[in-house]
């Protein structure tokens, strides 16, 4: 693997914003990447884990916590890089919020797609 492709110790932050960013459409996004290849594929072979969890980054005095989705790369041995997991992860966010357009009322929520390193939080 080449130099700043590994994935040891980096993730990707999913972060929904601005119509949304709801629990419904973060709870419907995750379960839509824990279904996209070869996301799935990584997670049943125990070398992804996609996890939701509360966001860190809400004004002062915000009321109520809003998600995210963080996809954290666990199996040394993954032979996708860590650029390639990223444009998946892209590719991924992009179909959902085309899907929900064509399902649901109302614009999709606006993504960001970033890559974190897990060992700075």
């Amino acid at each position: 693997m080449a130099e700043g492709e590994g994935v040891a110790g980096r993730g990707i932050r999913v972060r929904l914003d601005g119509s949304a960013g709801s629990t419904n459409d973060v709870a419907a996004l995750k379960a839509w990447l824990e279904r996209e290849r070869p996301l799935e594929e990584l997670v049943r072979g125990g070398q992804l884990r996609i996890l939701e969890r509360p966001r860190t980054d809400g004004p002062p005095g915000h009321m109520g916590v809003g998600m995210e989705i963080l996809l954290v790369v666990v199996g040394v041995g993954t032979e996708i890089t860590f650029r390639e997991l990223l444009a998946q992860t892209k590719r991924a966010v992009a179909a959902w919020k085309e899907n929900r357009r064509r399902v649901e009322r109302g614009d999709p929520p606006e993504e960001r797609v970033d890559p974190v390193d897990l060992d700075e939080g």
